[in-house]
């Protein structure tokens, strides 16, 4: 990697994937700067980050906070619309931030976008991601653009709120048949891809997706595996499945899997066409960390929104 000034930007670096390349660049002795409106998450005692906020209706500021770095990590978006902000907003707010980059004299962008984002999807998140994207490669700036899969690792939400569930509920609901494909990837394995992408001396488009490709089904068995606890599953239609959603949701005072969420997992967007780039299995993952997972709901609202 480029020694040009040992400085390097997360957006996010005590975020989960955010943290993942936190300290991945810690490992390679980088310099580390973060921007980031929540500052200090729990489990993120270990990073060593000059912190700055992320700050997009500054762009004087903005560009001063990127000035001096070589690398900009972008780990910035939003898992769903709330309230007036939309992923139009989310898209502008990368647009701003990757031309704040170029002017700054960053070297290289790397972006961590999503698999199988497309600019004329139905799902506004794909969309979104899509057409971030498409902002990044307009700046003229080089870059590179990580696709991850589902993210697995401490810190994570999903995986960690079904095992949650696992453990205190007497039955548990799986949409549909549960035989819609998916691919976990360890966020250290994205860490890894991503650094990997910054010392491309040319632009590149990448996947990170682990080794497995298993069903939902076969994943929340794991899971329930792991936790030594099997309440009884229950196949439910996706309709029903969103609506048991929301009333979870409720009860947590969260938002907990959404109707678009839960069509891109079943129209197996969150799989690679690429080869695996990622070696660590989430089963081993799953049995290493049985102790922890689900002993905390964690909450989406609380960490991103509240």
């Amino acid at each position: 990697m480029s020694q040009a000034t040992g400085l390097d930007v997360v957006t996010g670096a005590f975020s989960f994937t955010g943290r993942f390349i936190a300290r991945r660049l810690m490992a390679q002795e980088r310099r580390i700067k973060t921007l980031t409106n929540h500052p200090r998450r729990p489990g993120t005692e270990d990073i060593t980050a000059e912190v700055a906020p992320l700050q997009f209706t500054d762009r004087e500021a903005l560009v001063e906070s990127l000035r001096g770095a070589d690398v900009l990590y972008n780990t910035y978006w939003v898992r769903f619309q709330r309230g007036r902000f939309h992923f139009g907003q989310a898209v502008a707010n990368s647009r701003i931030l990757f031309g704040a980059a170029r002017d700054a004299g960053v070297r290289k962008v790397v972006h961590i976008s999503v698999s199988n984002p497309a600019e004329d999807s139905h799902l506004d998140y794909y969309a979104g991601k899509a057409w971030a994207e498409r902002a990044l490669r307009e700046t003229g700036i080089s870059w590179a653009i990580v696709r991850p899969t589902l993210v697995f690792g401490q810190g994570d939400i999903l995986i960690n709120n079904i095992a949650w569930l696992l453990r205190r509920l007497p039955i548990f609901g799986i949409p549909g048949k549960g035989d819609y494909r998916l691919q976990p990837v360890a966020g250290e394995d994205v860490a890894e891809i991503a650094t990997w992408a910054a010392e491309q001396a040319d632009s590149v488009t990448v996947d990170a997706a682990g080794p497995d490709i298993v069903y939902y089904s076969e994943m929340v068995e794991s899971i329930a595996i792991a936790v030594s606890r099997h309440p009884r599953f229950i196949y439910m239609s996706p309709r029903n499945a969103v609506r048991a959603a929301r009333l979870i949701g409720r009860w947590v005072n969260d938002v907990t899997l959404n109707e678009p969420e839960l069509t891109g997992l079943m129209e197996e967007l969150l799989v690679s066409r690429e080869r695996p780039r990622g070696t660590r299995r989430l089963d081993n993952w799953l049995l290493s960390n049985a102790d922890i997972i689900g002993r905390k709901y964690a909450s989406e609202l609380e960490r991103h929104w509240r």
